[in-house]
Order: C-alpha cells, then structure tokens, then sequence
C-alpha cells in the first residue's frame, strides 16, 4: 500500500512537468566497470525522461554491446552509420545521428558490433584519448551553424572495463554519473572507478567530476539493499540522489520491446522512479554555476580552480 501511494504521489507530482533547461550542454558519462548495475538502462530511462519533459537530448552509444541503441529502438546492424565510423573514420555525427522513433527530441549515436574492434584500433591512432570530444564538439557546433536546437543533454553510455572506449568517455564528458547497484559487490569496483577518474582529472579532462550518484535495484524488503543505500549516502550525501530505482519487471522488459520503461509502460514504479530521478538531476544543472560554461555545480567548479 505504501508503493502504491508513492507511485500515486509521483504521478500527480511529475506528470506534465517540463524541467528546466541548462545554462549550457551538459555532458554526462554514465560509468561503471562493474556489469549489471544498470548502466545502460539508466542512460537510456534518464534521456528519455529528460526529453519527454520538453528538453533535447543525445545519448552517445559507446558500448559495443548496443543495448542502449536497442532500447530506443534505432538501426544499428552491421553497416549502419555508428559511433564506429566516427571514431575511426573521422565520419561527421550528424551523418550518423538518428532520432529515437518513439520519443520526439531523444536522439542517438549508435553502435554497431564494429564497434567492439575499435579498442586495439585506437591504440595506434592520434589523440586516440579525445577522438569523441573532438566529434562531439564539431556536431554540437554544425548544430548551431545550421540553425536547429542547441542539446541540452548528452548522456554518454560506457562499456563495463576501463579501455579507450571508456576512457573516451570521460574526455568527452564534464560530468559523471554512477549507477551503483544496492548489493554488497557493488561497492568494491568503487574507488576503482574514482581513481581512474582522477587520473583522467589529472591528465587529460580537469573539469571532469562525479556529480551523480543513483541507487539502482533498490529493494526496501531487505536489511542488505537498505544499509549499502546508507553507506552510500553516508560517503557522497551531497551527490546521491534522493530517488532510489526498484526492482522492476517492467524496466527488464522494455528493451525487448525495443523502448524504454518510459514508452513501455509510464505508470510503472520503474519509469515513475526514473522519471524523478531526471528532475533530479535537471534541477540540480540548472541552478547558476559561478560563471562556469560546463554546467557543474557552484561548489564542484570552485573545487576545480583552486585544482
């Protein structure tokens, strides 16, 4: 009963809502070498909450995998235009950008299984590190050149390892996002992920920073899922957020549909959930950032010049 006066709640709460747009691009990197925490699935609920409450997103597929590709239901078998030929082959974005089919605004980069070749291609290439900054900067600039819509949002999906493909993700990115799964596991890949982080502030993106922290398949029923949540929250208070994703059935079922929770089924716990943690996430970027063109918080942009 309790469930099911949240989900009511949220739904008066959040339905119709149009959150606020940033002061710039935001560009996030949803990162975790750990598998199964719901890397992907977070990206692709998150982008497509943001752009059905009225913003423009991009979600950057760069997991060989394709899942996300899949989940929002855009073309990606073997010879489409991928995130592959743009790093590899120098192609323009916009040739190979496509625009989700079931949500007007969400777009996507998508990836093909070419794509999981590009790891030992990089390696010889120049400034295989900011392949997909530089991509990304050259779309977002033709954007503005030809006259349509800046992009409020660029969520960047990652594979579960620590390669160039990851690592290309934290360049491109001024912002990450980790999802951590509410079990024991979750917790040890951890500072893994945050020292590779600062060695990728240190050396190649300083502007890079943790902003957000969400709890995924969070199940109230155990002691287990409540004290890592607490763990959690008692490390990063001021990065967490206050929403907390369930178990669902409805957010597994979806990508075989070819769509997000959010398309498959708006009235579930899942797509409520993430539907919140977007606003979340929204009204935290829209706050003013003390003249900062990267849209991080106040205290995060004046941790990074005293750096």
């Amino acid at each position: 009963m309790a469930e099911l006066h949240e989900d009511a709640r949220r739904r008066i709460e959040l339905r119709g809502r149009r959150f606020p747009r940033p002061a710039a691009t935001r560009v996030i990197t949803v990162a975790n070498q750990k598998g199964g925490v719901g890397k992907t699935t977070t990206a692709v609920n998150l982008a497509a909450a943001l752009a059905q409450s009225g913003l423009t997103v991009l979600v950057l597929d760069n997991d060989p995998q394709g899942n996300a590709s899949t989940a929002l239901g855009v073309e990606h078998r073997a010879g489409t235009p991928s995130i592959y030929e743009v790093l590899i082959e120098d192609l323009p974005m916009e040739k190979a950008v496509q625009e989700s089919p079931e949500i007007p605004g969400l777009w996507c980069l998508p990836a093909t299984i070419d794509l999981s070749g590009a790891e030992i291609e990089l390696v010889s290439m120049v400034a295989r590190e900011t392949r997909l900054r530089t991509a990304l900067d050259r779309y977002l600039g033709w954007r503005q050149a030809s006259g349509l819509s800046d992009v409020d949002y660029v969520l960047v999906d990652c594979p579960p390892s620590l390669g160039l493909l990851t690592v290309n993700a934290f360049v491109v990115a001024r912002e990450v996002l980790i999802p951590i799964q509410c079990e024991y596991y979750a917790l040890e890949g951890l500072s893994q992920l945050l020292k590779t982080i600062q060695l990728i502030q240190a050396h190649l993106n300083p502007t890079l920073h943790v902003s957000t922290i969400l709890l995924t398949m969070y199940d109230a029923r155990t002691n287990l899922a409540q004290q890592v949540a607490a763990e959690v929250r008692q490390h990063f208070p001021d990065r967490t957020l206050r929403t907390t994703v369930p178990r669902s059935v409805r957010i597994s079922e979806a990508p075989s549909y070819g769509q997000t929770v959010m398309t498959y089924d708006a009235g579930s716990s899942g797509a409520l959930a993430y539907l919140e943690a977007a606003r979340e996430v929204a009204e935290r970027g829209a706050a003013p950032t003390n003249g900062s063109s990267t849209g991080m918080p106040a205290m995060a942009a004046g941790q990074e010049e005293e750096r």
